[in-house]
């Protein structure tokens, strides 16, 4: 089992568009297989940053959701609205 963390910093007033593009990010990934959860935080300090969570069965499993081009295209949309890329990492237990 792996988990996910990517960290987005949204530019001005782009949350609502944020949030949507996340959900459909969302909804898309839970029919993926081997996606088990996920959830979306932002900071107490910096409501402009967002942490996603989502845990899989397997680093394959992400990989091929990572290179989904549905997944792909809402991403790109998404870093258009962003601060600066979004930064991916992947850990393990």
């Amino acid at each position: 089992m792996i988990k996910v963390m990517l960290e987005r910093t949204i530019k001005g007033k782009n949350v609502s568009e944020i949030v949507r593009l996340l959900r459909q990010l969302r909804v898309k990934a839970m029919q993926q297989p081997g996606y088990i959860s996920g959830e979306t935080l932002h900071a107490v300090d910096d409501p402009n940053h967002y942490l996603v969570i989502s845990t899989w069965e397997s680093l394959k499993d992400w990989e091929t959701w990572f290179n989904n081009p549905e997944r792909q295209e809402l991403h790109h949309e998404l870093e258009k609205l962003l601060e600066v890329p979004a930064r991916t990492r992947v850990y393990t237990y």
